[in-house]
């Protein structure tokens, strides 16, 4: 899943918006006007922030302990770094991001 894809499918979230608000290599998305994904632009390959509960993040890190850690520039406890390097699902991906946006949304899961 490339950084396109993943656009594509974050925008058909409701209430979402994006920006640049750190500068034109980091694309941010936000709900309710708070941010719930950050990527980098830049790299290769992609990687990007998203929310996590702490206890999952931890279960996550722990599986993938090569593309899933503590989020950069993040708080630790509660935010995971991704590096989409082909190791982790498509599935995965997407379900990292709707706990994500879910979280910062306050949307129960489903």
């Amino acid at each position: 899943m490339d950084i396109e894809e993943m656009r594509e499918y974050i925008l058909q979230k409701p209430l979402v918006t994006e920006g640049f608000p750190f500068g034109e290599d980091t694309l941010v998305f936000k709900v309710k006007e708070k941010i719930f994904f950050l990527a980098g632009l830049n790299g290769t390959p992609l990687q990007f922030n998203v929310k996590c509960d702490p206890e999952k993040a931890i279960e996550l890190r722990e599986a993938y302990p090569e593309s899933i850690l503590p989020g950069y520039h993040m708080n630790k406890k509660h935010w995971n770094t991704v590096i989409a390097d082909g190791t982790i699902t498509r599935k995965l991906l997407k379900e990292m991001i709707d706990d994500s946006y879910n979280l910062v949304a306050k949307i129960k899961s489903r």
